[in-house]
This record gives structure tokens, C-alpha cells and sequence, in this order.
């Protein structure tokens, strides 16, 4: 039986797992029907992957902010500003008139659906004990493969069912509503931060220079990842400077200074690359194993459920071993998992072996270790900046490691395996890159103790 002390706690996992579970549901929900979107507002593939990217890009933009602000004005405000933001960005996806009105409700989703993990996330590690911290945050990570697996499907299934896409993304509401309702009455305001001026200036600047570099990455625009640069170096450079005014600056210089919180951000850029592989898993079984097109897409079923399994595994490896030996394990089960794929995938039974190892590694990652990393380098006020920043980088990885494994399979040539196992392989290559940071930090850790 719950007593009332552990009974607010309960209600805000629940709460923020469900919240968790719809914004990456939706991720997978728009990959079925974006075809059907492109001819309902009679528009080309190139204009229609518009409804994705700007997802992304509101997604990148938002995360780094929410953060701050989750830790400037309370968890539960935020909370609920996000998820009533991610209800009305569905109800005017599903009501557009035309397609720049879609796009607009896209970006609306995205500031809505970014903040949700963070601020989850956050309220963990300021509330709950450390020893329980690492199985809640795998909790949390563990939608991200349910609702990768759920998405695609669901879908499905309401395309066929109502014959109209605007229902994929009026599911939501109810959902919302919901959240709303019990986030008011169940959730506990953390202690707001300091009642320092907001700096907009840094926020300005810090989503220029997002906004700027995942154009260029995205598009392949050189000139603009320059401007990205140097926006970020004169942002750096004003963030130090309100700093040491004692103000309160969106990203403090002083976390950017800390060797831990950096290689936090390394090993979050490179789970973005583990992420990337399995946007390539559908085009692998169709052209490389022969699966045909429509059944594609569920064989990245397994490698989604080994994940969300990870995830939840992660959790109790951090609370029990700690987050760096946890991250040096998913190295570990990730090169197995990745060379797999490429030395001894000829099947089924070999291919489902390779996806639930891959999966696992991957789950373990993006659950709980490099959360709990972040939130120890970052003091309480901070914590929700720190997980924000570490989403950014895992989705600059996300970015940029596509469209490398794209080059892979340009250049293969006729050889359509080669390009797939050169993918495979890199992957593998970032997870070795990650069990050495994990195993090297846990080692210096030891020696410092």
C-alpha cells in the first residue's frame, strides 16, 4: 500500500512516462501517413519531409531552453505548458488548412513534445533518491523503443480504421487532457531557480545557433554551419560574461568548463549515431536480406523492444554499478551487436540475434547512465539545463550520422551490402569509442577515490 509520502512520487512517473510515451509516439505515428499527407495537400516528397524536419529542428531549438526554464520557474509549470503546447500543435496539425498551417502546427509540437523528457527526467534526479533515480530514468527511456515499436503500427491501423491521417494526430488530445488534469491536481512545484532576469539574449542567440547548424547539416549548406560557429563562440562568450555578473545565464559557462559534463555530451553525440542505424534497418532487410517493402518496416520491431528492455536494464545496472560502468556494458553488447549485423546477418534467427544485442546496448545508453552523468555535473538549479544540452547533442548526432551512413550507400556502387556493412561497422567503431570513455572515466574515478 502506498503511504502519502511515496504517493506523489508514483503519480509523477506515471505521469511524466505517459507524457514521455505520447510526444514519441507521434514521432512514429507521421511515418505512416506522411504519403498520404503529401497528396492531401497536393505537395512533393522534398516539400512534404518539410513535416519532419522542422520537427526536428523545433525539437533541437526547444530542448536546451525548456531545460532552463523547468529549472527556473518549477517542473510541474513547465510540464504543463509543454503538454498543453503538444495538444493544440496536434488539434491544428489535424485542423490545417493548408500546408504552411501544418508546418507551423509541426513546430508547435516540437517546443511541446522537446521538454517533456527533460523535465521528467530532471524532476527525478532532484527528488527521488540516487539509489532509485537510475530505474526510474530507465522507465522513461524505455517508451522511447515502446512507442518506436507502437507508433508505426497505430498508424496503421487508424489509417485504415478512419481512412483519415488527421485522427493519427487527434489521439493525442484525450491524452493531453489527461496529462492536464492530473498534472494539476497530482504533481508537487519543485523549487523554482533564481529570480535572476531571464537572459533572452542568450536564449536568442543559443537558438541561432542551433537553428543555423542543423540547416547546414540537414541541407548540406557549408556557409550556414559557419555562421552556426560563430553564433555559438559569441554566445559562449556572453554566457561567461553574465556568469561572472552573477546573473543567470541560459547555459553557464562554468558546466561548458566541466571535463565530465563534456564527455557526457560526447557520449550523448555518439548514441545520436547508434539512433541513426536503425533508420536504416527497413532499407537493410529489403535490399540486402530481400524482405519485400511492406513487411520492411516491422523487422525493426525486435531491435525497438531489445531497446526499451535496455533501457529498463540500464536503470538497474546504474543504481546497482553506477552510470559510467553501465555505459562501458552497453560498449560492450554494442559491438557485439553491430559487427553482428555486418559479418553474420543472412537471416532471420541471425538478424533477430543481432537486433536484440544492438537493441539491449542501445537501450542501456539511452536510458538512465548518461542522464545520472549530466545531473551529477550540474548543481540542482542546473540539472534540467544539463539533460536539455545533453539532448541537443544526441540530436546533432541523430543529424549528422544519417546522412554519413547516406554516403555509405551512394558510394557502394553494386556491392548493395558493402555500403550496409560499412554503416554497421562505424557503428560498431562508436560503440568501442564509448566503452572506452565509460571504462577510462569509471577507472579514473576509482583511482580518485
Amino acid at each position: 500500500m502506498m503511504t502519502k509520502q511515496t504517493n506523489p512520487q508514483a503519480w509523477a512517473i506515471a505521469l511524466f512516462t505517459i507524457g514521455v510515451f505520447m510526444a514519441g509516439l507521434d514521432n512514429g505515428i507521421i511515418s505512416t501517413a506522411l504519403t498520404t499527407i503529401n497528396e492531401s495537400y497536393q505537395v512533393s516528397p522534398t516539400w512534404g519531409a518539410w513535416t519532419v524536419t522542422l520537427y526536428t529542428l523545433g525539437l533541437a531549438i526547444s530542448t536546451p531552453i525548456i531545460g532552463k526554464l523547468s529549472d527556473r520557474y518549477g517542473r510541474k509549470r513547465l510540464f504543463i505548458m509543454e503538454i498543453t503546447l503538444f495538444g493544440l500543435g496536434s488539434v491544428l496539425v489535424a485542423l490545417s488548412p493548408n500546408f504552411i498551417m501544418l508546418l507551423v502546427a509541426r513546430f508547435i509540437q516540437a517546443i511541446g513534445g522537446g521538454g517533456i523528457f527533460i523535465i521528467g527526467s530532471s524532476h527525478i534526479l532532484s527528488t527521488l533518491p540516487k539509489q532509485k533515480q537510475g530505474k526510474a530514468l530507465g522507465m522513461l527511456g524505455g517508451m522511447h523503443g515502446l512507442s518506436a515499436v507502437i507508433g508505426p503500427n497505430l498508424g496503421a491501423v487508424i489509417l485504415s480504421f478512419t481512412g483519415a491521417w488527421q485522427w493519427m494526430f487527434l489521439i493525442n488530445v484525450p491524452i493531453a487532457i489527461f496529462l492536464i488534469v492530473f498534472g494539476l491536481r497530482k504533481l508537487e512545484e519543485s523549487k523554482p531557480g533564481t529570480e535572476a532576469n531571464l537572459d533572452v539574449i542568450g536564449a536568442t542567440l543559443l537558438s541561432i545557433s542551433i537553428l543555423t547548424m542543423m540547416y547546414g547539416i540537414t541541407q548540406v549548406a557549408i556557409p550556414f554551419l559557419f555562421v552556426a560557429i560563430i553564433v555559438f563562440i559569441v554566445f559562449v562568450i556572453h554566457e561567461k560574461r553574465i556568469e561572472q555578473n552573477e546573473g543567470d545565464p541560459i547555459l553557464s559557462f562554468s558546466l561548458l568548463t566541466k571535463g565530465k559534463f563534456i564527455m557526457t555530451l560526447v557520449l550523448g553525440f555518439l548514441s545520436g549515431g547508434f539512433l541513426a542505424g536503425i533508420i536504416f534497418i527497413p532499407s537493410f532487410v529489403e535490399n540486402a536480406l530481400g524482405v519485400p517493402v511492406e513487411y520492411a518496416g516491422y523487422w525493426v520491431t525486435p531491435l525497438a523492444l531489445a531497446s526499451g528492455i535496455g533501457a529498463g536494464l540500464g536503470g538497474a545496472m546504474t543504481d546497482k554499478l553506477g552510470p559510467l560502468r553501465a555505459i562501458a556494458s552497453s560498449g560492450v553488447i554494442g559491438i557485439i551487436g553491430f559487427t553482428w549485423f555486418a559479418v553474420f546477418v543472412e537471416g532471420f534467427t541471425s538478424f533477430l540475434l543481432a537486433s536484440i544485442l544492438a537493441g539491449v546496448g542501445l537501450g542501456i545508453l539511452l536510458g538512465a547512465p548518461l542522464n545520472m552523468l549530466a545531473g551529477e555535473s550540474a548543481k540542482e538549479s542546473e540539472q534540467g539545463t544539463a539533460i536539455g544540452t545533453l539532448s541537443l547533442a544526441r540530436q546533432i548526432g541523430l543529424t549528422i550520422f544519417p546522412a554519413l551512413f547516406a554516403v555509405f550507400m551512394a558510394t557502394s556502387g553494386t556491392v548493395v551490402r558493402s555500403g550496409y556493412n560499412q554503416m554497421f561497422i562505424t557503428a560498431a567503431i562508436l560503440a568501442l569509442i564509448v566503452f572506452i570513455i565509460g571504462f577510462v572515466m569509471s577507472v579514473r574515478l576509482r583511482v580518485r577515490g
